[in-house]
């Protein structure tokens, strides 16, 4: 018997959307499996953009599931729509790939050394491999099976037989503009709205309207494989339809009874999929809240194909720490695949559960994840001993596991910034590595690094990929003879301070309080002294003998922090470094 009462932790806005979604499916088909959608164009790299749109429905089925309900998470790729243009700044692609133009996604060539047999196929697979890694749990439908099989035949001719209703529900919308933009308004960035659109299919026209009249179907041309082609007379007793491509001047008539060459407009596409699969949750990019929007649209026509239009929440942006917003076609956007490079699988759920869908979000690949990762440690602290707060508790809850059980998970996780500095001073030699994480800390040693693995070799990735070359660490090979001599009397304290306690503090809580202590020392006061109890100038006496350490360790003001560079480096060569 399925489960409908909720406990304090998990009131989120994805228990209010899994409270509502169970409702309307019963309503609409008691008993049956609650249908949840999301849509996928694999017209190029499958950003984390359209991500939003497979991990809104994922979390809302999964609440389901967890409640004992039967769900389907449908994932349609539309790889049946036809290739718009040639993406930016995608390996073993060139101008040449322009030539294809217009034919079905699953028609053109992968990039230069795919395994994969065309472009869909390509950008497909690296998708599937990071639900998989996410716990993503979906029913893939390619629409180039769907159509070109003829599963959807009867939709295609019931559309061309009710052509006129849909042409006059279009038309509500065909002169319709946006409304006008108040003076202090942004402009509207087409890089926004392609980076919010949750299908590439979403912006194509809504149909050929000729001297023939109004048609929703579109063939693809049987010599060139494009779609410029115009239906010039249809038969709906016969079902005999005559096109001509405006491509390469092929023309014919074919009995649309038994053509499987060609699909519906996107705009009856859409409504047609959620009266065949009876979808009643499916979220949209914010370019859907416009007047005539395939959405808005579609909630019309959907009743032509007797079924009802899903709750569908739209769907905020999601950008990139330190970079601009997303959008495929500028070329070298983060995919799910280069954030799970970084980032272990519960971070990246985490990111998408925590926040509303309407609220935009970033997801950090530059110095920030360092921050994001430090918040998700608390989090998981405060879950652990029951001080969370209950919206806190479900997100972390969605983030960790799924219905099916737990993601696998790192099993002693480490600070990432320590293991980011630990790999970034070592450079991939694993005994190092090993040494020093092994010190960190003496009661509790690290005896193997699959204890701190995934979440290690995540930390390395971001090191080796995301840390530009400038910025890395590399410890110096012999001391600073120069900068050494020219010490005055209170520097040379300090460092001397420093080496005496090395031995008797080397652990990172030991050489934190080190460190810190030493300029309190100096100026009199307690190693253990609090903030509270210091004038400020301790502070600025902290940095200036921190940059010292930094200039004589790596010969930078900064660097990795001081505790973990100090384990790093070795005992020896600090004092070797620091002229002892």
């Amino acid at each position: 018997m399925p489960i409908v009462a909720q406990s304090a932790e998990t009131t989120d806005w994805v228990s209010r959307f899994a409270d509502e979604v169970i409702a309307e499916s019963e309503r609409r088909a008691p008993g049956k499996p609650v249908v949840v959608a999301s849509g996928l164009s694999p017209s190029g790299p499958i950003h984390l953009g359209n991500l939003r749109e497979v991990m809104t429905p994922h979390l809302v089925a999964d609440e389901i599931r967890r409640r004992g309900y039967q769900v389907r998470h449908l994932i349609s790729w539309d790889d049946y729509d036809r290739y718009r243009k040639v993406p930016a700044g995608v390996p073993g692609v060139d101008g040449s790939w322009a030539a294809h133009i217009g034919k079905p996604l699953t028609s053109v060539p992968a990039p230069e050394g795919s395994p994969y047999p065309n472009w869909a196929e390509h950008f497909k697979a690296a998708m599937v491999e990071s639900l998989a890694e996410l716990g993503v749990e979906f029913d893939g439908i390619s629409q180039t099976e769907q159509y070109t099989s003829g599963v959807y035949r009867e939709q295609i001719l019931h559309a061309m037989r009710h052509r006129g209703d849909i042409d006059a529900i279009l038309d509500q919308y065909r002169t319709k503009k946006a409304p006008a933009k108040k003076a202090s308004q942004k402009p509207v960035d087409e890089a926004e709205l392609e980076a919010a659109e949750g299908s590439g299919a979403a912006s194509e026209d809504d149909g050929s309207s000729g001297t023939a009249g109004y048609f929703p179907y579109k063939p693809y041309c049987g010599n060139c494989e494009k779609d410029l082609t115009t239906v010039t007379g249809y038969d709906d007793e016969t079902t005999e339809l005559t096109y001509a491509c405006t491509a390469c001047g092929f023309s014919e008539t074919v009995r649309l009874s038994e053509f499987n060459r060609g699909k519906l407009v996107w705009k009856v596409d859409w409504p047609m999929r959620w009266a065949y699969e009876g979808v009643v949750f499916e979220p949209s990019g914010v370019d859907h809240s416009s007047p005539g929007s395939s959405f808005q649209v579609g909630g019309q026509i959907v009743g032509i194909f007797g079924g009802q239009q899903p709750i569908g929440p739209m769907y905020a942006f999601v950008g990139i720490s330190g970079m601009a917003k997303m959008s495929s076609s500028k070329g070298g956007v983060p995919t799910p695949a280069d954030a799970l490079k970084i980032m272990e699988p519960q971070l990246l759920r985490w990111l998408y559960a925590r926040r509303r869908p309407n609220q935009s979000f970033k997801v950090a690949f530059d110095q920030e994840i360092q921050r994001l990762y430090d918040e998700w440690d608390r989090l998981d602290a405060k879950v652990a001993d029951g001080s969370a707060l209950p919206a806190d508790v479900a997100a972390h809850s969605r983030a960790v596991r799924t219905a099916a059980g737990e993601l696998p998970r790192t099993p002693r996780p480490m600070p990432y910034r320590t293991l980011a500095s630990v790999a970034d001073i070592t450079a991939g030699h694993e005994d190092q590595a090993l040494r020093i994480l092994s010190e960190l800390d003496p009661e509790r040693p690290v005896r193997s690094l699959d204890e701190v693995r995934p979440r290690l070799d995540k930390a390395e990735a971001w090191i080796n990929t995301q840390v530009p070359a400038d910025q890395r660490t590399i410890v110096r090979d012999e001391p600073d003879a120069e900068l050494l001599k020219s010490l005055d009397e209170q520097a040379q304290g300090s460092l001397r301070l420093l080496l005496d306690g090395l031995a008797d503090h080397w652990s990172l809580d030991g050489l934190t309080h080190l460190v810190y202590g030493v300029p309190k020392v100096q100026a009199g006061f307690s190693a253990d002294a609090t903030p509270k109890e210091l004038p400020p100038e301790i502070k600025t006496a902290q940095r200036t003998f921190f940059a010292l350490l930094y200039h004589l360790l790596v010969g930078r003001d900064t660097g990795p922090r001081l505790p973990t560079l100090l384990m790093a480096v070795g005992q020896e060569r600090v004092r070797r470094l620091l002229g002892e």
